[in-house]
């Protein structure tokens, strides 16, 4: 093969055969249950990446069911995700998401910097109860539940906070360990068509993992939940803040990493 076949074929990986198909993405009959809890304050800024600021100290505890995805296929997600400002505007930033389908894992880590990975989150209806579950391996580290559909949502503010930039911490590493990439990336959900949204009594619990560390923001307080059913065409991002950029020439000066044999 040519090197200007390579370049012109260059996707993603592998070369002949990526792991997804390039974009647009879109989501049908998404469904998300997510519910906000108050969490330390010290915690979330000890995680939140300048120049990001954490608005105030709460979370949002994710479960999304995406049965028809374009490229993507039928799959679950769960995560947590933080309100956040950047430059004064009100966004939000994805700390963590663990989902249970390969080509949304490595297309959202490669194209955005989503920080997936592998593991077996499920949503569902229970009779009169909303249930999303993470489990990582064999182990549970995550249960919510809601009320089903006990009262109709706002749809305005709903669709207003769907329309809200989203931050994610992009890192990609070089072949000698360093980071080759090292960015904030702001992406947006576009062309969204609401379906529904309710609002109900809710719960969540939260159990320690190694791998897992979504009990590291602990369950304080749930302040609000809510199920939301939209159609929508998740955006390619922009580079908004570069960390490598005016660090790069002392930072990569004698740069190591000690690997575990």
């Amino acid at each position: 093969m040519q090197q200007d076949t390579v370049r012109a074929s260059a996707f993603a990986m592998p070369l002949t055969s990526p792991a997804y198909p390039a974009g647009p993405y879109r989501f049908r009959n998404r469904e998300y249950l997510i519910i906000t809890y108050r969490t330390d304050p010290q915690k979330l800024r000890d995680l939140v990446p300048e120049p990001l600021q954490v608005r105030e100290a709460l979370v949002k505890f994710e479960f999304i069911r995406m049965p028809d995805s374009t490229g993507f296929g039928d799959y679950t997600e769960s995560g947590q995700v933080i309100p956040v400002t950047f430059r004064g505007r009100k966004g939000s930033y994805t700390h963590c998401m663990f989902l249970n389908d390969h080509p949304p894992i490595a297309g959202g880590r490669e194209l955005w910097g989503f920080p997936k990975k592998l593991a077996s989150p499920t949503l569902r209806t229970e009779t009169d109860t909303l249930v999303g579950t993470l489990d990582y391996g064999p182990v549970r580290v995550a249960t919510g539940t809601m009320g089903y559909k006990h009262r109709a949502a706002d749809l305005a503010s709903v669709k207003a906070s769907l329309a809200e930039p989203n931050f994610l911490l992009k890192i990609i590493p070089h072949v000698d360990g360093t980071p080759r990439i090292c960015e904030l990336v702001e992406y947006h959900l576009e062309d969204v068509e609401l379906r529904g949204a309710w609002t109900g009594p809710a719960a969540l619990n939260l159990w320690s993992h190694a791998l897992a560390p979504v009990a590291e923001l602990p369950v304080l307080e749930v302040v609000s939940a809510v199920h939301i059913v939209a159609d929508l065409t998740l955006a390619l991002g922009k580079v908004v803040h570069d960390y490598l950029a005016e660090a790069e020439p002392h930072y990569r000066k004698g740069r190591t990493h000690a690997f575990a044999e």
